[in-house]
């Protein structure tokens, strides 16, 4: 779907406006003048005693929901957008706990990039089907459509998201909550989402922002790469942010949104702290150390001959390139000195020939890892260690590719003229606050300390 240019100069002007008019985090209602729907706030109070679990003490938007009798589905029509990761803290899938409740009527499923079980290839486009388990139809978001059609959205009240972001921007299923949120806003659709983690919890914020040029199926709206937000808040900040969504403000007013926040989670938590099961999101996401390593080094794969993962192991995590050895990727790693980074050589057997030999990543502080420092430190270094540039020899399809997960055409020009004499140091500045801007105008909107 395309989207229009608008500047980031305005998205921090309105920013701005919200933060001066109402004080930040506390404030109830967007200003009137752009005609924004008012934030979703935390539901009242379970009317069931909340289960406290010393095994599982978070509990996520759907065990809240469960909670609380499901009160705010009660004689409605409901969908539902999610797929394998959508499960309760005690990994019983939503699906299943949503066909518990007698209080509604399931109508739909919806499923987003990978399919419902979570298992697709990347980018692969899949078609309707029908859930064998529940016999409802599932309406993909990753084929012909990318939003629910007016048809599909006859048949429901309100559209339930239940997905599991993995807390980068590139990672599609914020995108597809969002064209979804479009849609139903359009066609007079109630939207609930159903919080869960950020993976690499709620403070860290990194990476440039988007330019709004670059709006894709891999980024739909101008926040750093490493937004420091979940999937709730994100939902919260769309719905009353002008220019996130390609709807008109008047349309976006009259929208519905709700989020079921979680209990037990805060900032400070990374999923380990959470002691909840990490449900693999899709085929090159299995765990909680994907995660960090998508933020980490999934930009620096995209172009240039270093490859995430080794072999077929440790998705990324480990990092090799077509033509550099493995000893002279460790020393040169090793030289750049970045802070909060530490790496071992890693072997991974073949089935034939010689074993593959990688760089195994690892965080060695948390509080000094900057999470995009070294794909774009990757990036130099592929202009050093290739006889060409890499990024001047680009074609029109890779470069395209490139510039849409990492969201800047500045970097880009920059990297295709100055090679390995880029100066990463400026653009880092400028970046870095960048990053404490979104984060300031994002504040308003968060559910959790």
């Amino acid at each position: 779907m395309s989207r229009p240019a608008t500047s980031i100069s305005t998205y921090w002007l309105f920013a701005a406006l919200f933060i001066a008019f109402f004080g930040g985090c506390n404030s109830s209602q967007p200003p009137a003048a752009v005609a924004a729907p008012a934030p979703a706030k935390p539901l009242s109070k379970p009317r069931a005693p909340v289960d406290v679990s010393a095994d599982y003490p978070v509990m996520l938007g759907i065990d809240v929901l469960a909670a609380d009798g499901y009160a705010i589905l009660e004689g409605k029509r409901v969908g539902l957008l999610t797929h394998r990761a959508g499960v309760n803290r005690y990994g019983i899938s939503t699906i299943e706990v949503l066909t518990r409740s007698l209080k509604f009527k399931f109508v739909a499923l919806f499923a987003p990039e990978h399919g419902l079980e979570g298992m697709r290839p990347a980018s692969e486009n899949i078609a309707d089907s029908r859930d064998p388990k529940t016999g409802l139809p599932i309406y993909s978001l990753h084929g012909k459509n990318r939003a629910p059609t007016k048809d599909q959205l006859k048949q429901i009240d309100v559209l339930v998201v239940d997905l599991q972001d993995n807390g980068s921007r590139s990672y599609t299923f914020t995108v597809c909550m969002m064209l979804a949120m479009e849609a139903c806003f359009t066609h007079g659709v109630e939207v609930i989402v159903l919080d869960r983690p950020n993976p690499l919890g709620g403070l860290k914020v990194d990476g440039p922002l988007l330019d709004p040029k670059l709006k894709s199926g891999v980024g739909a709206a101008p926040m750093p790469y490493v937004h420091g937000l979940t999937i709730g808040e994100l939902a919260r900040m769309a719905a009353a942010t002008p220019g996130w969504l390609e709807i008109p403000d008047t349309v976006r007013a009259k929208g519905k949104l709700s989020v079921v926040p979680m209990r037990g989670w805060n900032r400070r938590m990374r999923w380990p702290e959470t002691k909840l099961n990490f449900v693999p999101t899709s085929p090159m996401m299995p765990d909680f150390a994907a995660c960090v390593g998508y933020a980490m080094v999934g930009l620096g794969t995209q172009l240039g001959g270093f490859r995430h993962g080794v072999r077929e192991q440790y998705p990324f995590r480990g990092i090799s390139h077509k033509v550099i050895a493995a000893d002279v990727v460790l020393a040169e790693l090793q030289k750049l000195r970045i802070p909060g980074l530490s790496y071992r050589k890693v072997s991974v057997p073949a089935k034939t020939g010689k074993p593959g030999e990688g760089i195994y990543v690892e965080v060695s502080d948390w509080e000094d890892w900057r999470p995009t420092e070294l794909s774009f430190e990757l990036m130099r270094l592929a202009c050093k260690v290739n006889a060409k540039n890499p990024f001047a020899a680009a074609n029109a399809v890779d470069a395209r590719s490139f510039n849409i997960h990492t969201g800047s055409l500045e970097w880009f020009e920059a990297l295709k003229r100055d090679g390995a004499k880029v100066d990463l140091a400026g653009f880092r500045r400028k970046w870095e606050l960048d990053a404490q801007q979104f984060q300031q105008a994002s504040r308003r909107f968060w559910l959790y300390n």
